[in-house]
């Protein structure tokens, strides 16, 4: 009997965790803006990326931490003088807090959060008849989103807004990004 009663408290301590903690791989596909006007023109680019999520769930709220690669791109132009595509690489770091909106159960939910960015550019190509601009390498940003998860599928859009002058001359450039992605949660 005592063997019993422990089996049982053992399944569900393990069914509790597995509800509590959750973790898996996410890809993406972004487009992303330079929010600027210190150029004539500009223009949006798509990247994608991949990480790892890992969400605590506690009852209606959520708490989320993600680390991943990701490559974006965007050009700037200014008349007369050309025009230069950036081509940006890194990793980059992402801490969200969730509400989930309408919880379905086991089936799923759909949900709403918000949280903060962080991006090392570890490769900047330019191409360019411009001069380029000296990119800086760290670039924070807020976002904020709507996701639905069913069964262990997870799809979130998100819209991220740069608050990092990348530009570290006098001219201000920032970057603005549209995000979906695509995640399974393993537990």
């Amino acid at each position: 009997m005592k063997k019993f009663i422990l089996a049982v408290v053992l399944c569900i301590s393990v069914n509790g965790f597995a509800q509590l903690i959750q973790f898996g791989p996410q890809f993406s596909y972004n487009i992303t803006s330079p929010l600027t006007n210190d150029f004539s023109s500009k223009s949006s680019g798509t990247g994608i990326g991949a990480a790892g999520f890992v969400r605590v769930n506690l009852l209606l709220f959520y708490g989320q931490g993600e680390f991943g690669y990701a490559k974006s791109k965007f050009n700037v132009a200014q008349t007369g003088i050309g025009e230069t595509e950036y081509q940006l690489s890194g990793t980059d770091a992402t801490l969200l807090i969730g509400f989930k909106v309408v919880p379905l159960g086991k089936l799923g939910n759909v949900r709403i959060f918000a949280g903060y960015n962080w991006k090392n550019y570890s490769d900047i190509k330019a191409n360019n008849s411009l001069n380029p601009i000296d990119i800086e390498k760290n670039n924070s940003s807020i976002l904020g989103g709507v996701g639905v998860d069913l069964w262990r599928l997870t799809l979130d859009y998100r819209y991220l807004a740069g608050v990092t002058d990348i530009d570290p001359s006098n001219r201000k450039v920032k970057t603005a990004a549209s995000n979906i992605s695509l995640g399974y949660k393993f537990l």
